[in-house]
């Protein structure tokens, strides 16, 4: 079985480099694909609170522990802090639930899924009266503290961000007495990411690259839009090293020293994405998939474009 390269955060913990991402997998097919991956030899599931199947990939996790396959050790677990729980006195019973939900004991890292909080105590995607997204003032730095306080009590590994931009780190890094060990990015060919990941390196934060294949089962994709994978110069690659065209993006990321969390809920694909690391891209493909750079952001998170921290809507730095 393949051996996952691991990564080392600012606080010295390992971490595999590659992963399950479950957002957008149904709670029906959830526990059978997590089974698959373990199987397979993932051991980083990431998962978070707001994508509403975290009780069925605990079940898989479960299963995966009684059969004997692998230890609670040598899995790597993460979850996010959904948006309406950044209230400081929420963060602690918000991952609470998180891992009631997984039947753990403790995380291995939880992230802050988005630098901005929506109103408390409802629904987790609140409306107003005008039926506009319904916005909190707290501060992440608030919410930070927070994490900080959880973490020191063993609640979770690790802690760190998901989607927050330069600025917004930068803020962050000035209060913080736990560095985040992660930013959690969308990261793909049609948005590389390359000075926001320059930036976090820096900083001795680690990117995660979530929707790493462009995300090509998003239901809100237009027929137009640029399909990543059928990318005649991506297909050429491939070919080049008898390869997919998403191990191709994949091993992309893991060569940018970025942790790579594709999802999927079919058995061939999840085996299939897993097989990268029996090959090398060259500097030159690198450069010539990063030329393919279109800004082309896929989760811009609209609903809460006029809030005041929304990471890409107020002309920030990446």
């Amino acid at each position: 079985m393949a051996k996952v390269p691991t990564v080392k955060f600012n606080n010295g913990q390992t971490f595999p480099m590659f992963g399950l991402g479950t957002w957008k997998s149904n709670p029906g097919e959830v526990t059978q694909a997590v089974k698959d991956a373990i199987d397979i030899g993932y051991r980083h599931i990431d998962c978070a609170h707001v994508y509403g199947n975290e009780k069925e990939v605990g079940e898989g996790i479960k299963a995966k522990i009684a059969e004997g396959v692998v230890k609670r050790e040598d899995l790597y677990i993460t979850s996010k802090l959904w948006n309406t729980f950044h209230r400081p006195d929420l963060v602690e019973p918000a991952l609470k639930t998180t891992l009631k939900n997984l039947g753990l004991d403790y995380l291995d890292l939880y992230l802050i899924h988005w630098p901005f909080a929506l109103k408390e105590g409802g629904e987790l995607f609140p409306v107003d009266a005008s039926k506009k997204t319904a916005y909190s003032d707290v501060d992440y730095v608030d919410t930070w503290k927070a994490m900080e306080a959880v973490c020191k009590k063993g609640l979770t590994k690790s802690i760190g961000i998901s989607n927050f931009n330069k600025k917004q780190i930068e803020r962050l890094l000035q209060h913080a007495t736990i560095l985040p060990v992660t930013n959690q990015i969308e990261c793909h060919p049609h948005l590389t990411q390359v000075k926001l990941s320059e930036f976090c390196k820096s900083k001795g934060i680690v990117i995660t690259a979530y929707s790493p294949l462009g995300s090509p089962d998003r239901a809100w994709a237009k027929p137009d839009d640029p399909k990543l994978l059928d990318d005649p110069k991506i297909k050429k690659i491939a070919e080049k090293y008898k390869k997919t065209p998403a191990q191709v993006v994949l091993r992309y990321q893991v060569q940018r020293g970025h942790i790579t969390i594709p999802k999927s809920v079919t058995k061939s694909r999840i085996q299939e994405n897993f097989n990268i690391w029996d090959f090398e891209l060259s500097p030159q493909d690198i450069q010539t998939i990063n030329s393919f750079d279109c800004n082309g952001r896929i989760c811009p998170y609209a609903d809460a474009v006029t809030h005041k921290d929304h990471p890409f809507s107020h002309g920030d730095e990446y």
